[in-house]
């Protein structure tokens, strides 16, 4: 299955050995909707993220860099909890920013969002 975007923009954009990987949501691909809560919605993103990842031949392995919207801060503990569990040691540079809101694409308000950059060397 090819990875959906929710406006006109490409999943993942390949420069060279380096890959931007556009911003993911919680929204399940298959059901076209969103559980309500962070941790619900971090494992999607990060499942998410797995998928289009895969799509271009890269893993978790390959993200050098990762940045978290959230729209409550506050729940930053839960999505530490979750992110630990898709990247090993060295884990990526993050960068985690408070918004005060994500778009309006899934059914119920998105709470996270994760764009990120791959690195891969050629074989």
């Amino acid at each position: 299955m090819t990875a959906q975007t929710y406006g006109p923009y490409t999943p993942v954009k390949q420069a060279g050995n380096t890959y931007y990987v556009s911003g993911q949501v919680g929204i399940d691909p298959n059901t076209k909707s969103a559980q309500s809560d962070i941790k619900s919605q971090t494992k999607q993103v990060l499942d998410n993220m797995e998928h289009v990842l895969a799509e271009s031949g890269l893993s978790m392995n390959d993200v050098v860099k990762v940045t978290i919207y959230l729209t409550n801060m506050e729940q930053f503990g839960d999505v530490n909890a979750i992110y630990e569990t898709y990247f090993t040691a060295p884990r990526p540079a993050r960068a985690c920013v408070g918004v005060s809101d994500l778009p309006h694409v899934g059914n119920v308000p998105l709470v996270i969002e994760m764009d990120a950059v791959a690195y891969k060397e050629k074989a």
